[in-house]
């Protein structure tokens, strides 16, 4: 089998763990890592016994593929210069910083005939695959997404760093336009929101609340979908999931079997598939794009009512 020859553009803490995993699978060779800091570039590549490179644009005629997982400002550049050089991106969320970016990233991979994905996580954990085929007309949606401090990704607030998880999953799982937005949010530790709540109204009269903060006590991912005599509770973090149906008068609760398996495994093992077999990409330009626009919208809804 033809293995894609991969690099990693930043290998920070999420760049870091990319590199290892590609070390190990099997449809591709990591053959270059790639940051600015020097020190922690010669510790990865040491530790992986890859060639290390502190300019990205070295990589141009090294690999086919790249991961990018460096500050939100700097995607949509170094997406750009590697889509331009006819490499296959990966970049991480959220996608840019703004819809003209993003569109741009789009028109060009779509000009270059490349791969464009974007690293929503949570559309491959095992336990939300273990759910989706039975979530057919959710009435009502509740997410919460709760985190201490992280002390990195400060670059950007907690709508697009946490929330824009669940915004990527809930418009996967609403067919419907959005109605209206109402969102609210306030700044603690950082210059940004560093907790928002936000509540989007759809046409067909699916309401979606969702919470997320960076400044909580304990870990908490989950997501609880309602539908017609149905309930399902989801837990990203554990990978469990339970669905309650009504069963005469009473509820019958049921733990769904799952795999437990690495999401950000099963995240880039796709993305190589989607290069060796030319398939569209589960989360693509333009649907990352769509969850960007709603992110951004909620972002300054924050912004107008806090003056942050």
């Amino acid at each position: 089998m033809r293995k894609v020859k991969i690099g990693v553009v930043g290998v920070g803490h999420l760049g870091s763990i990319h590199a290892k995993i590609y070390q190990k699978l099997q449809k591709c060779s990591l053959d270059a890592v790639c940051d600015i800091d020097k020190s922690r570039l010669s510790e990865i590549s040491g530790s992986l016994n890859v060639p290390g490179f502190s300019d990205y644009r070295q990589l141009f005629d090294k690999v086919e593929a790249v991961s990018i997982a460096v500050p939100t400002k700097l995607h949509h550049n170094v997406a750009k210069d590697f889509l331009e050089h006819n490499i296959h991106v990966l970049v991480e969320k959220p996608f840019t910083t703004t819809i003209e970016e993003a569109d741009s990233l789009i028109k060009l991979s779509q000009k270059k005939n490349l791969i464009l994905q974007v690293g929503h996580i949570e559309r491959f954990n095992s336990a939300f695959s273990a759910t989706k085929k039975l979530i057919k007309d959710p009435k009502f949606i509740e997410c919460h997404r709760l985190s201490p401090f992280p002390n990195r990704s400060l670059d950007v607030g907690v709508v697009l760093d946490v929330m824009i998880h669940d915004i990527d999953i809930v418009l996967g799982l609403v067919p419907s336009k959005i109605k209206r937005i109402e969102s609210v949010g306030i700044n603690v530790l950082t210059n940004s929101e560093d907790i928002a709540n936000s509540r989007i109204s759809f046409e067909n009269g699916c309401i979606a609340n969702l919470t997320a903060s960076r400044v909580s006590d304990e870990i908490m991912r989950k997501i609880r979908i309602f539908q017609e005599s149905t309930y399902i509770s989801l837990d990203y973090k554990e990978a469990v999931a339970c669905v309650y149906t009504k069963d005469g008068h009473a509820i019958r609760k049921e733990n769904l079997p799952i795999e437990k398996e690495q999401p950000l495994e099963r995240e880039l093992d796709s993305f190589l598939e989607c290069i060796l077999e030319h398939k569209e990409p589960l989360v693509s330009g333009p649907v990352a794009r769509d969850a960007l626009a709603v992110a951004l919208q909620i972002q300054k809804q924050i912004w107008q009512k806090k003056n942050i």
